[in-house]
């Protein structure tokens, strides 16, 4: 039966609303590419940069063959663990489970967001064959396996499902957990294996400050992820025109609203404090930790940034600047080496994230974000919010999961490339550089080059004049 008019405007409206969050979220990754860049030293910009292509490239294809269809096949058998449909996008459109093309985009560039943090953790040391092979399997699988388990209706975690985990399912609305823990996790896998860069740490233990060579790419980098955010977290409603029932004025487009802001808020709470925590502990205003402050906040709003208050945002945001202040103390205490702090910013906030969602969730908008409003559905909420239990275990449950996943798959990987002699560069040449050892040339052309070509014009035009 062909669509009314009305309900061919509606669905051109809710396809151009996600595609549009589609390209927000594809920004993030230009964000990653500056921060990264600007968070290295200049003899490896080239190659951060060459990774952030690479993540975009052999993520499409790797989600398109297996990735989309791990996350959300949903095939007659129903499994609750990985999906078995729609390999290499056959049979989408499927009107069945309203996927179509523009939500493959969509989920596409989430997939590839989390290549993207791993990239920081191995950052100016890895062996770029190293990076294309865990790259193509952490997006065409890992992370796929994770996103079925929330995301698709027959996940075993997912509050859509029709067998909920403690009759709540695990909220996880944009990714805290989704994304952002399993690009930390598999980080944290990659940076602990290779260990340390060259002169990151002295003989007695102390840490020795590796600054990245542009403060200017990592604020241009952290206000194109801001920017990128308002698809990530709004764009995740998937639809804008869902009414809610017994309200004139309210439905997904006032989620819309509400988780911008949200996510603007925790974001910028977590930056404030992160100005002032470091103030106190290093004695300056340091920008660079500010961004990543910011950023820790936005990572942690991302789970539960449809369903709580904006006060309760600002809550999120204040605590996640803690969680990061102290993962980044731990993490020198112990000697492990993140140059782009990911591990720390993306597991920790993201780690938080999940656990302040089970704690502050308001329970009008839960049922908002996962039922459309449905009248007298019950669902559990936030522990602080008087919702009991369930879904602050449901959250805990998925944390303790996605860990668990993450580790078994990245670690053992990881360690692989380690004993194939195939993850880390050598000595000499991450000294050197992997701009130059392994990418032909430096990203900039430095001021010696500068003067030793006016030099040489210089001499090849009195050469000529005489």
């Amino acid at each position: 039966m062909a669509a009314s008019w009305e309900e061919s405007v509606e669905y051109s409206i809710n396809t151009i609303y996600l595609l549009f969050s589609a390209y927000l979220v594809f920004v993030m990754q230009l964000g990653f590419a500056m921060l990264c860049a600007g968070s290295v030293r200049a003899k490896n910009a080239m190659n951060i940069m060459l990774t952030n292509v690479v993540d975009a490239v052999v993520g499409s294809l790797s989600y398109y063959l297996f990735g989309f269809a791990f996350a959300f096949g949903e095939g007659s058998d129903a499994n609750p663990f990985i999906g078995t449909s729609f390999f290499a996008l056959k049979d989408i459109p499927n009107s069945t489970y309203d996927y179509d093309y523009s939500f493959f985009l969509f989920q596409w560039a989430f997939a590839i967001a989390v290549a993207g943090i791993t990239s920081g953790s191995v950052a100016e040391r890895t062996q770029f064959s190293a990076y294309l092979i865990f790259s193509c399997f952490l997006s065409g699988f890992v992370y796929p396996v994770v996103a079925h388990w929330v995301w698709s209706s027959t996940g075993w975690l997912s509050p859509n499902s029709s067998n909920l985990l403690f009759t709540s399912g695990a909220i996880d609305f944009a990714g805290s957990g989704v994304v952002h823990l399993v690009g930390g996790v598999a980080g944290l896998w990659g940076s602990f294996i290779e260990g340390p860069r060259v002169g990151r740490f002295d003989a007695f233990r102390n840490a020795i400050p590796i600054r990245g060579h542009n403060a200017t790419l990592v604020v241009l980098g952290t206000f194109l992820l801001w920017f990128g955010w308002f698809g990530f977290n709004p764009g995740s409603f998937d639809k804008i025109l869902v009414a809610y029932p017994n309200t004139s004025d309210q439905g997904n487009w006032t989620g819309v609203g509400r988780t911008a802001v949200t996510t603007t808020l925790a974001g910028s709470t977590a930056g404030i404090v992160t100005l002032f925590g470091r103030r106190l502990l290093v004695g300056h205003w340091d920008a660079l930790d500010v961004c990543n402050g910011v950023l820790g906040g936005f990572v942690a709003i991302t789970s539960g940034c449809a369903v709580v208050e904006p006060w309760a945002a600002v809550v999120c945001g204040f605590f996640a600047a803690w969680v990061l202040i102290g993962l980044n103390i731990l993490a020198l205490k112990l000697q492990f080496d993140d140059p782009l702090e990911a591990a720390q910013l993306h597991g920790g906030c993201g780690a938080w994230g999940l656990i302040f969602t089970g704690l502050f969730a308001k329970e009008k908008f839960v049922v908002q974000a996962y039922n459309a409003g449905a009248v007298g559905t019950v669902r559990p909420y936030g522990l602080f919010m008087g919702g009991g239990w369930g879904l602050l275990g449901a959250q805990v449950v998925e944390l303790l999961a996605i860990v668990g996943w993450v580790s078994l798959t990245m670690g053992p990987l990881f360690y692989t490339l380690h004993k194939l002699r195939i993850l880390r560069i050598s000595v000499d040449d991450e000294i050197a550089g992997l701009d130059v050892s392994s990418h032909g040339g430096h990203a900039y052309v430095h001021a010696e080059e500068h003067q030793r070509r006016f030099y040489a014009d210089y001499v090849r035009i009195q050469d000529n004049g005489s």
